[in-house]
């Protein structure tokens, strides 16, 4: 067989195939319309219904990664599934999930990482913006950072929780890369760096070495270093890649965060309580008498019940000089028994506890 005649035949397997995809994602948005039917037949009245359930969508997308054989990945496999579920999602209830805006910061892409590209994104432009929108009902969930692997923690987003009611519902890893971009192709002509304070600390070696001699120029995100840098023709803006599109930029350089494996953790807030998915983290904000031991005392019960903290940081309770409290994160479900041990028996002991959620593990 001649291998024009071979390339024939494959694309008519490709376009029978397509065929049956397409059908078979008919039939699960039929599907999971009859799910949102019969949630609203079933409702209380005056309860709110749930469309989105953060466990249930963590438990599939787990699924499709296990039984993945390739050739594509398991991150890009998971993706496409997000996305058919994020279309089928929309034919339930279409969502509104604020984020930190401007339009093209990462904290969006983190947003549609999350929830695919069938909902609607509200930019905000403080994070406590974003949690005003959903403690207001505006929007279902809102996205915003709360750590970076080369910066640290953000703690304007921790300090938002000490008198927030809202939840945290799950979280999102992004790998971030940083773009340099301007009006035209020249670096030489560069005179003026825009970026967030986490990004140009990010790209701090980079800058030292090609742009030692430009102003570095701190504003309140990326996106809007990028808008800035539209309108000034010898400045530049450090930004994702999707902002050079949006603002009509052009890149000068790739990739020049200076840590090749750069990672911001986004968190997901809202009003639910997740069930457990089996594989899931919970975060906890506690307090402690200031005496010799006492943080000891009070994380004892996480060892004695096999219950692995991943993270703790402390902030100032804004109670008393020299008073914190801390944010802790562990492994499980407040659910799991030895958790719910741990936690029982830290609560007794704390001056402040509070569950902040238990919630699904990022999903790569």
């Amino acid at each position: 067989m001649s291998g024009e005649n071979r390339l024939t035949e494959i694309r008519d397997e490709i376009d029978q195939l397509d065929e049956q995809i397409q059908q078979l994602i008919s039939q699960r948005a039929a599907l999971a319309q009859e799910v949102a039917e019969t949630k609203l037949a079933t409702a209380e009245v005056g309860t709110p219904v749930e469309f989105y359930r953060p466990e249930r969508e963590a438990q599939v997308l787990a699924k499709v990664m296990e039984r993945n054989r390739g050739p594509l990945g398991d991150e890009e496999m998971a993706r496409l599934f997000r996305e058919v579920m994020s279309a089928c999602l929309a034919l339930e209830e279409p969502m509104r999930i604020a984020f930190l805006g401007p339009e093209g910061t990462f904290t969006q892409a983190a947003a549609l990482k999350q929830f695919g590209h069938s909902v609607n994104t509200l930019p905000m432009a403080t994070i406590p913006a974003v949690f005003h929108d959903v403690e207001s009902d505006q929007a279902h969930y809102g996205v915003v950072p709360v750590e970076n692997s080369t910066e640290g923690v953000i703690s304007h987003t921790l300090d938002m929780f000490i008198n927030s009611p809202l939840r945290i519902n799950g979280e999102v890893e992004l790998r971030i890369h940083h773009y340099l971009m301007s009006q035209h192709g020249d670096l030489g002509q560069v005179k003026r760096v825009y970026s967030h304070q986490q990004s140009l600390a990010q790209c701090r070696d980079w800058l030292d070495e090609h742009l030692a001699g430009a102003d570095q120029i701190t504003v309140s995100s990326n996106a809007e270093a990028a808008r800035i840098a539209s309108k000034e023709p010898d400045a530049a803006a450090i930004a994702g890649q999707v902002a050079s599109e949006i603002y009509d930029l052009q890149v000068l350089a790739r990739n020049i965060e200076d840590e090749p494996d750069n990672t911001t953790r986004f968190l997901v807030v809202g009003k639910q309580s997740p069930s457990s998915s089996g594989r899931d983290k919970t975060s906890l904000l506690v307090s402690t008498h200031n005496r010799p031991g006492a943080l000891y005392e009070l994380l004892s019960p996480f060892s004695d019940n096999g219950v692995s903290m991943s993270r703790i940081e402390s902030r100032p309770s804004r109670r008393g000089n020299w008073d914190y409290l801390f944010f802790v994160d562990i492994d499980g479900h407040a659910e799991d028994d030895n958790v719910r041990r741990a936690l029982d028996k830290l609560e007794s002991g704390a001056t402040m506890f509070r569950v902040l959620g238990s919630y699904p593990k990022a999903i790569l």
